[in-house]
């Protein structure tokens, strides 16, 4: 049986030291070739020197999802360096902004949904050309367990209604794009291990003055498996999505989170 994306040409926004390493290193290792985009242009060839020494099934751009012209630059790449796209995987978003309604700063609100719900309709729609070219594909959207399920240790108001936003904007997506054969879904992670989680264990651990472990493990206690998921559990989620063998899936919802919520 082939690999999972022999031969695939797959963009990846949002690459930097997290989920989006995690995506491109998915695609390298399951065959496929990855084009990668980010704001930070180290973080860039710091993944493709490691995922891709030789440099032969990477590309990548330096990419602000809320630029117009960038997203279409990095389309074109993917098209003149490989051939053409055959899914994208939008990993790019504002998370880092907290509070909730009664502190909000809406124009900040405003640039959370530019970035996370406009900023990936812009991604997808350049991307959609080479799509079509290729006769159909997948588009993965990142959302956040967030989006239905308030966390009670941080609030992110923000982050989670564009986040919601955007799968709102997935169900319609899949059915204008269905004709193509152009598939749209969503992953949901939880509490996802990898550097966000990381620091937010470290912080509380520090703040507590209590252990790292013992953080974690309060985490872990909600989960119906006995541990975290983690990014690297995202990302192979998100591979089996943007492949061939997830032909027949479009407009759903996936969480991996362990089990902390079912839905």
């Amino acid at each position: 049986m082939p690999s999972l994306l022999e031969s695939k040409t797959v963009v990846v926004s949002g690459v930097g030291a997290g989920l989006g390493h995690q995506v491109a290193a998915a695609v390298v290792r399951d065959g496929g070739r990855a084009v990668l985009g980010a704001r930070t242009e180290a973080n860039l060839a710091k993944t493709a020197a490691e995922i891709d020494p030789e440099g032969t099934r990477t590309a990548h751009l330096p990419t602000d999802i809320t630029d117009e012209r960038q997203c279409a630059a990095l389309a074109e790449l993917a098209r003149e360096r490989f051939g053409g796209i055959d899914a994208v995987v939008h990993v790019a978003a504002w998370d880092s902004y907290f509070g909730g309604l009664e502190d909000a700063d809406f124009d900040t609100w405003r640039g959370v949904l530019d970035v996370n719900l406009l900023g990936t309709l812009r991604m997808t729609r350049a991307c959609l050309p080479a799509l079509r070219e290729r006769g159909g594909g997948s588009v993965v959207l990142i959302g956040t367990q967030s989006a239905v399920a308030a966390p009670s240790e941080v609030r992110q108001a923000a982050y989670a209604a564009s986040k919601g936003a955007l799968t709102s904007a997935m169900y319609s997506l899949a059915r204008e794009l269905g004709p193509d054969r152009i598939r749209v879904n969503t992953v949901l992670p939880g509490w996802m291990w990898g550097p966000p989680v990381e620091a937010f264990v470290q912080f509380t651990a520090h703040t507590e003055g209590v252990p790292e472990e013992e953080v974690r493990a309060r985490l872990a206690s909600r989960m119906a498996l006995p541990d975290l998921a983690t990014d690297g559990d995202v990302a192979d989620a998100v591979a089996f999505l943007a492949s061939d063998r997830a032909r027949s899936i479009t407009g759903q919802q996936l969480l991996v989170n362990a089990g902390e919520l079912m839905r």
